[in-house]
């Protein structure tokens, strides 16, 4: 008797039979094993945030009192008057917390060249002071005006140079505290509202990490590792951020 091949077709939707079978059986056993997990999960963990406007409290102005002349004698002479009409100028208007640095001396030098020689040589031509000074203030908007305002000095042959203005918020730490506080609620608020969609709760908080807090000019969202501390604006935006662990029941 002759035997009968089995035909390919027939062989091949057996294979993928099979194949479905085992698919659905893996499939099954998948979501039973994520359903157990979600039954059994005991923890929830979510990250809060919370953000404040903030208002720098103290100005710091650093700027530099400049005097040159041909001798060192003449140009601490120069320096002398000339800071006591810078302090005079502050005193008028109401600035008294400002400090002098110690005097910075370089020497002014020009390129001289003789007639009977082609190379040309350095040689001094005087002297230059500097004079650091930094003036402190809650005057927020009031500060730097008078920084502008010193430039009138110059009409009495006083330079002053404005090095940097900085805006310093002096409450910071204890506003970090306050927003951690705030970022914890808030992820407590997005812990409950995802457990609530699985049928659980919320019970205690059972760690948490501080993130880094940003310090930014307003409406800006810059970060970094370190944490940023914006000091070239008075008004700026703390941001802080908190990864908490809470267990459900």
């Amino acid at each position: 008797m002759t035997n009968v091949p089995t035909s390919k077709p027939h062989l091949f939707g057996l294979i993928a039979g099979l194949f479905l079978a085992a698919g659905l059986c893996f499939a099954a056993v998948t979501f039973t094993r994520t359903w157990v997990h979600l039954k059994e999960s005991q923890i929830i963990q979510v990250t809060g945030s919370a953000r404040k406007n903030i208002r720098s409290d103290l100005v710091v102005w650093n700027a530099v009192l400049r005097v040159e002349a041909k001798s060192l004698p003449e140009a601490y002479t120069k320096l002398n008057g000339d800071s006591d009409k810078l302090r005079a100028f502050l005193t008028a208007r109401g600035q008294t917390k400002y400090d002098f640095s110690p005097v910075v001396v370089r020497d002014v030098a020009r390129r001289k060249k003789e007639d009977d020689d082609a190379d040309a040589v350095q040689e001094r031509s005087g002297y230059q002071l500097f004079l650091p000074v930094q003036v402190e203030s809650p005057d927020v908007e009031g500060l730097p005006k008078l920084a502008a305002d010193a430039l009138s000095l110059m009409a009495q042959d006083v330079v002053v140079q404005t090095a940097e203005i900085k805006f310093i918020y002096t409450k910071a730490g204890q506003a970090k505290l306050e927003m951690m506080a705030e970022a914890t609620e808030d992820a407590r608020k997005r812990a409950e509202v995802i457990a609530r969609q699985g049928g659980r709760q919320v019970r205690e908080l059972r760690s948490a990490k501080v993130g880094v807090v940003q310090i930014n000019p307003m409406h800006s969202t810059g970060t970094s590792w370190e944490g940023n501390n914006d000091q070239s604006t008075a008004d700026k935006t703390m941001t802080a951020t908190i990864s908490a662990e809470f267990s459900l029941r």
